[in-house]
């Protein structure tokens, strides 16, 4: 079976018809047009494929009504439930580009292959993004950029860095 990707996180029930409020955790809200078929997956790992009946956006969230789901009650068994799409149904991205999950996990080691440690999460700062590197028992920040991160895998999960002078010393 595909992996899921969380494309939103729902927060709460809203309204008495069953619909719920998400946070967008997609870097394309665009992508709920068209989109039918989702999967749940509650905190406790129950997983609930869902049909989105319709979707609004409202100020930075989108409210979502599920087939089936018509009362507060149902809607909010889905409080903190993830919504997901199979990774075989996510955004296809240019060359150069990826998606945070596929970057977290991914191990970080210099090209001359000594061990920095593991990415633990993509930072966006409005510039440059940054890697956050869990490495020998320290927090290590390294701009993702080209002329550092130079060769990106994320199916082998290796992250390979030219760093400049002194910046795993920070």
């Amino acid at each position: 079976m595909d992996e899921l990707v969380a494309i939103a996180r729902i927060v709460r029930p809203r309204g008495i018809r069953g619909e719920a409020v998400a946070e967008v955790l997609t870097d394309f809200p665009e992508r709920f047009e068209g989109l039918e078929k989702v999967f749940a997956v509650t905190p406790t790992g129950v997983r609930e494929e869902l049909k989105i009946e319709s979707f609004w956006f409202q100020n930075d969230r989108v409210v979502l009504k599920f087939e089936g789901v018509d009362t507060v009650e149902r809607a909010e068994e889905l409080r903190n439930a993830e919504i997901c799409v199979p990774e075989s149904e996510t955004v296809e991205l240019e060359e150069g580009e990826y998606f945070d999950w596929q970057l977290a996990g991914c191990q970080v080691e210099t090209v001359d292959g000594r061990a920095v440690g593991a990415v633990r999460e993509l930072m966006r700062t409005g510039g440059t993004e940054i890697l956050v590197v869990d490495g020998d028992g320290r927090e290590l920040l390294i701009p993702f950029a080209e002329s550092i991160c130079t060769e990106v895998d994320v199916r082998a999960k290796v992250i390979k860095i030219d760093p400049p002078e002194g910046l795993l010393e920070l």
